[in-house]
């Protein structure tokens, strides 16, 4: 299993036991993060599953579409390495990843 880390907003760094084959999001979530609120179930619909993404990591990425490059457009806290978790399948090469949960918007 792929380790997945995870910064909350208060800057504590976890570490967890990520599934592949589930989202970003989907790990997060299992994993007990409430500050994520992923209020769409993963549909790209609502951004409130807004991470940053360790840049060490943006090439192993799948692309961003439009619709989550528009819906990051809504974020105040949005930077070059933002993503929404809903769309970061989990797979084994991304073992490490770290992401931080982006404020509350």
């Amino acid at each position: 299993m792929p380790k997945l880390i995870v910064v909350n907003r208060d800057g504590e760094e976890h570490e967890v036991e990520a599934e592949s084959g589930l989202t970003v999001m989907e790990n997060i979530r299992d994993n007990g993060f409430d500050e994520l609120l992923a209020l769409c179930g993963g549909c790209c619909s609502c951004a409130t599953c807004h991470v940053h993404v360790d840049p060490a990591f943006k090439a192993m990425l799948p692309p961003m579409s439009e619709d989550e490059d528009d819906l990051l457009d809504s974020s105040d806290d949005r930077d070059e390495h933002s993503r929404l978790s809903c769309q970061i399948p989990m797979r084994d090469e991304l073992d490490g990843l770290k992401v931080r949960i982006a404020e509350e918007d």
